[in-house]
């Protein structure tokens, strides 16, 4: 028990000498090595013990893995706590630490024999005792503070509760200190004033501000800057040009850092041009813009999507004398892989080693994102072996965006991999990691593996989300185990997740495809009662399942109902109708649909033509589907070797070979590539009419285009 208090009490000495108030009138904060020497390092046991701590924290740690494993932040920033709750997983399971670091003792040996009960009651006693211990301390620290001078140690007490983010508890002690008249220095106002705002409880600064003020305390440059950023991080623009004007009846006035702070805001804001409009404002108020001005007005333009402007402004930086730094880099960078621009991003993560800096995770995360998301996996692990390369270690988010690419190509076994070196690393997949595999098996078809990764998921106590649902709901209703869908359906109802439409545009889908129309009707009708109001693809589906079977007819009434609704059919929803009129033998009916439907400013597409070519073709009207070849010619959709192989098999059908080879020949010439299904078929009609001089040729100019004839040659 002694070692545990007196390795307690070292490790506060040393977190107090690390940041300790040197210069209370400066409130300058640094090392007090003395202090450390005094109460620490000259006394052996007292080092010793604060080892002994250590370890046992960290055995404590261990213990408490499967907690902390599950442990969420949400401090504000989610990439913080993304990178937090990533280093923290990698902390419970890094092999290398936990070897170097001994059991120092089996603490379940302390309870077994005939006294052990009795010891463990001793010491839980002892662990109440120094509780009471560490409250009765602060209370009567407090009444020191109120009846002694000690603004220096009420400066102390505020940062240590600001630090561990208890800013509200600092404030209920600034209000007792107050409260009693006690003078409190600008400084420790500062540090509370700052610590509201980080945790974004800007009413309750703005409330202290105004007691501070109240009970005399005169506000600095320092106090103006929070409390801008105060009313900036809720856009309060108005508040803080009112706020100005009043400072600057105190004699206090905007410097760089406000004027960053503002231009920051505005960027995020959208406001670009009084963001610029501050930034030329600096050099008439004799403050000279800095490499963190130009970043935050950097960021605005592409976080607007204006990437153009923002390389203008890269080389007005530039000629203003400012160095860019690592920031000014990224910014750029991670705009331009956003927007996939290859070329752009490349260019300027050499120029950004070219200049002497190193890339940071942030540099490799855009880097290796851009690369996943074009499905070059090559590139992408090039530079994710430069960044180990350099002793940085990827993180939760890194890995996933490998295992995106991988799976958006399709490569699922190399995305399982990436998952096992992610885990042999320290480095636990999460909801984000699984569901992206999950997505990748889903597109596959590969449902027993979606199956058992499912399972692993629960099983490792991550619970399924909304996102994981619905992935596993689409997989299943597109690979025709549609009853399994809909017990996972019921399972999500029970978890209280909500599906959305998304969710039941996959139900109602994979229903309409089993026939199961009553079913289709049920969820048809639950999605109204839940208001949720069906999308065009909800729409588009029903219509398309009822063209299917030529059922036109009810289709029109769906599309009376989508137009109702005031959802605006699309090129699909027109598509199905025509494939509905064209299967019921009303190719006529289609066309004039077309027609319709390019004065409904729907412009046709190659699915479109296609489909009414099939329809005059399987209704033997030749003539019409050679005309509308012409058509989309003059309309800009260009015919494809799916709309020449429908004219051409139907006329070596009819074994009309003479106006087939004219079709060829026509197709040729417009620059479309025969395939392997044209060869065979022209080879087929030819033998057929007992031309096998041209079925031969025809043979071996396949052969030489690299084709290989199939079963029906």
């Amino acid at each position: 028990m002694y070692k545990l208090i007196s390795g307690l009490h070292s490790s506060i000495s040393v977190h107090i000498a690390s940041e300790y108030l040197l210069d209370s009138s400066a409130n300058l904060w640094g090392q007090n090595v003395q202090m450390l020497y005094d109460r620490v390092w000259k006394h052996p046991d007292r080092v010793r013990n604060l080892y002994f701590i250590f370890l046992f924290v960290l055995q404590a740690v261990t213990k408490a893995a499967d907690y902390l494993e599950q442990a969420e932040y949400n401090t504000g920033n989610h990439v913080e706590d993304l990178k937090t709750q990533s280093l923290v997983r990698q902390l419970l399971y890094n092999n290398k630490l936990l070897s170097a670091c001994p059991v120092p003792f089996d603490e379940v040996k302390l309870w077994q024999g005939q006294n052990g009960p009795d010891l463990l009651q001793q010491i839980q006693n002892q662990f109440r005792n120094i509780s009471a211990i560490m409250n009765f301390s602060v209370n009567h620290w407090l009444i020191f503070l109120i009846k002694g001078p000690g603004s220096a140690v009420f400066d102390l007490l505020i940062r240590t509760y600001v630090q561990a983010r208890k800013p509200r508890e600092a404030a209920e002690a600034f209000r007792v200190l107050k409260a009693r008249g006690l003078f409190v220095s600008v400084n420790a106002c500062n540090l509370l004033l700052a610590g509201l705002v980080r945790m974004d409880w800007v009413d309750m600064a703005r409330d202290i501000y105004g007691e501070i003020v109240e009970m005399g305390v005169h506000p600095n440059i320092y106090t103006l800057n929070i409390m801008v950023n105060a009313f900036c991080k809720d856009r309060r623009f108005d508040q803080v040009n009112s706020f100005l004007l009043e400072m600057a009846k105190r004699g206090i006035f905007p410097d760089v850092v406000t004027h960053n702070t503002l231009i920051d805001a505005h960027c995020r804001a959208g406001h670009l041009e009084e963001s610029l409009q501050l930034l030329n404002s600096m050099g008439n108020n004799g403050l000279k813009p800095d490499v963190v001005t130009y970043n935050a007005v950097l960021n605005g333009f592409c976080k607007n999507g204006l990437y153009d402007k923002a390389k203008e402004f890269l080389g007005e930086m530039l000629d203003a004398g400012l160095v860019p730094n690592a920031s000014t880099f990224n910014i750029l960078l991670s705009g331009f892989c956003k927007i996939g621009n290859t070329s752009e991003a490349m260019r300027i993560y050499d120029k950004m080693v070219g200049s002497g800096l190193v890339p940071d995770i942030v540099s490799f995360s855009s880097v290796i994102d851009l690369f996943s998301k074009k499905g070059d996996m090559n590139r992408a692990l090039a530079y994710f072996g430069d960044m180990k390369a350099i002793g940085l270690v990827p993180d939760n988010v890194i890995y996933t965006m490998l295992i995106s690419g991988f799976c958006r190509i399709g490569l699922i076994t190399e995305a399982l991999k990436m998952r096992d070196e992610m885990v042999h690393h320290g480095c636990l997949p999460d909801i984000v990691t699984y569901n992206t595999i999950l997505n990748g098996i889903c597109k596959e078809r590969r449902l027993s593996d979606a199956d058992k990764l499912f399972h692993e998921m629960v099983e490792r106590g991550i619970s399924p989300d909304f996102c994981t649902f619905t992935t596993l709901i689409d997989g299943y209703c597109k690979g025709g185990l549609v009853e399994k869908a809909l017990r996972l359906f019921d399972k999500m109802l029970e978890s209280n997740l909500k599906p959305d439409i998304v969710t039941y545009n996959s139900l109602i889908d994979g229903c309409c495809k089993e026939g199961n129309m009553e079913r289709v009707n049920e969820l048809w009708d639950d999605t109204c009662r839940r208001g949720m109001l069906p999308n065009h693809i909800s729409y588009s589906i029903l219509i398309d399942n009822h063209c299917s079977k030529g059922q036109v007819e009810e289709a029109f009434r769906f599309l009376d109902k989508m137009v109702e609704n005031r959802i605006a059919p699309n090129v699909v929803t027109y598509n199905s109708i025509i494939k509905g009129y064209c299967r019921s033998g009303n190719a006529t009916k289609a066309e004039k649909f077309l027609e319709k439907m390019i004065d409904d400013s729907v412009i046709p597409d190659i699915i479109t033509y296609n489909t009414l070519i099939y329809g005059f073709v399987k209704e033997e009207k030749m003539h019409k589907a050679l005309h509308l070849i012409n058509k989309m010619e003059n309309k800009g959709v260009p015919p494809d070797v799916i709309s020449y192989n429908v004219i051409l098999s139907a006329f070596c059908e009819q074994g009309e070979m003479q106006e087939a080879d004219s079709v060829f020949k026509r197709m040729v010439s417009r620059g479309v590539q025969p395939d392997g299904s044209t060869y065979t078929t022209l080879i087929n009609g030819h033998v057929a009419v007992d031309n096998l001089k041209e079925a031969f040729r025809l043979h071996d100019e396949m052969l030489q285009r690299g084709f290989v004839p199939d079963d029906k040659f």
